[in-house]
């Protein structure tokens, strides 16, 4: 599709403050074509890293080495960055899950209507349950300290998890995003709302102080609904600063993890009345003050998680141990079967699956979801607040979920999943060929 401008809009990467949508130029004069490219080289490889996330793995890779080279050097940096990234600055990588979550249940959205998102649900579920029973039981059994931090495997990278399955299924057939995609990503979004209520419910700050909680939580969404229907204000920065703040403080001094306090603010703010759906045509367009909002912390999100890879993975490689099993256990395993079982069991109550998906194509959907990294590994710090043996060993299974795209890649070839949708996107070109 094209804008005003006359760029070539194209699917370009599916990052942690969502899906975003580049441009190319279509057709430009031999200056203009200079221009581009020296700009595009000059950024080309920060962008690279932007779209594909893996600032976050920059972060996390530097902690590593710096905390099994240098451990007391790294562990007074880390304790001086810790509250700012993991408790302010994370509260911006919630609000755009918020914001994801928020859209996809306006009407026309992934989960507005039960027809559509009963599956993905139904699979949701399977994939925080499984690999939650499979770490609180085995905790149970080999290590009962461990039996707390039973949500850290429940979580799905859906940035993480996308590019692995882009590598799979392809970026598009006959111009439509693959369907194996869309549900994975359907199935992410539910994930990504289950968890924050997992979180917001099971893992308080301290003693909880409810009633403090929810007199400022009451009084910032009070505010910000005056805001929008009273005052009409339309720009998202009064909403942050105003009610954004009073929630952080209630959510710091209620006892409820800070950095989930800017959610609720998804559904106060201005919006757009529907969803277009993943990649439609003018939904990375929007002007709403929701997705103004979007488009201004999109990139810097990505420093954020940056800040949070290095302040939170940088565990001594001697901190491998239980913790580090479990929770790979309940990814590697627990994830997919509970995806691939609460599936199939939506199959037999009457739902399907996407047209063009099979049951092949959900078994690699289900180890893709296993990658749980950036969430797994936020909640490893909330789940076992005191640093130590413990909190780095189920750190450290949330860092080597990033396996589980190894283990993706060969259950989808030994399927033969890539080489069908090869052949599918090749007969789509020929027939795309044929019309014109």
């Amino acid at each position: 599709m094209d804008d005003a401008l006359g760029h070539e809009l194209t699917l370009s990467a599916c990052g942690h403050g969502g899906c975003r949508i580049a441009e190319r130029p279509k057709e430009l004069n031999p200056l203009e074509t200079r221009k581009f490219v020296e700009n595009k080289d000059k950024n080309g490889a920060i962008q690279f890293l932007i779209d594909n996330s893996l600032l976050l793995i920059i972060g996390a890779a530097v902690a590593l080495v710096w905390a099994n080279t240098y451990f007391e050097s790294y562990e007074h940096v880390r304790h001086l960055l810790h509250f700012v990234v993991s408790d302010i600055g994370m509260a911006f990588f919630f609000l755009l899950a918020g914001k994801e979550i928020r859209e996809a249940m306006l009407p026309g959205g992934s989960l507005s209507k039960f027809k559509t998102a009963g599956l993905p649900l139904l699979a949701t579920f399977g994939g925080m349950a499984g690999p939650a029973l499979i770490f609180y039981f085995g905790a149970k059994t080999f290590a009962p300290e461990l039996t707390q931090g039973w949500a850290i495997p429940m979580a799905t990278d859906i940035a993480f998890s996308y590019l692995v399955a882009k590598m799979i299924f392809g970026k598009s057939i006959g111009g439509k995003t693959p369907a194996p995609i869309v549900f994975l990503l359907l199935l992410a979004i539910a994930d990504d709302a289950g968890g924050l209520i997992v979180l917001a419910t099971f893992y308080p700050q301290g003693d909880p102080n409810y009633l403090m909680f929810a007199l400022l939580v009451g009084a910032s969404l009070g505010l910000a609904l005056t805001m929008h229907k009273v005052w009409k204000v339309n720009n998202f920065w009064p909403y942050i600063l105003g009610p954004g703040v009073i929630s952080w403080i209630g959510f710091y001094l209620g006892g409820i993890h800070p950095a989930l306090s800017l959610v609720p603010l998804c559904w106060f703010m201005p919006h757009e009345h529907s969803d277009l759906g993943i990649w439609a045509p003018g939904e990375s367009d929007r002007k709403d003050t929701l997705n103004k909002m979007e488009h201004f912390f999109k990139v810097p999100v990505e420093w954020i998680l940056l800040a949070f890879g290095f302040v939170n993975a940088g565990v001594q490689m001697s901190s491998i141990g239980t913790g580090t099993w479990l929770v790979l256990a309940g990814l590697l395993f627990g994830k997919p079967i509970g995806i691939i079982g609460m599936t199939l069991l939506g199959q037999k109550l009457g739902f399907n699956l996407p047209e063009g998906m099979n049951r092949r194509d959900l078994v690699v959907v289900g180890f893709a979801a296993a990658i749980g990294f950036t969430v797994a590994l936020f909640v490893s710090i909330v789940a076992f607040k005191i640093p130590g043996p413990i909190q780095d060993s189920v750190k450290m299974g949330a860092l080597l979920s990033f396996s589980a795209a190894i283990v993706t890649l060969v259950v989808a070839y030994a399927l033969g999943v890539p080489a069908r949708y090869k052949r599918m996107a090749k007969k789509a070109e020929e027939a795309a060929a044929l019309r014109t």
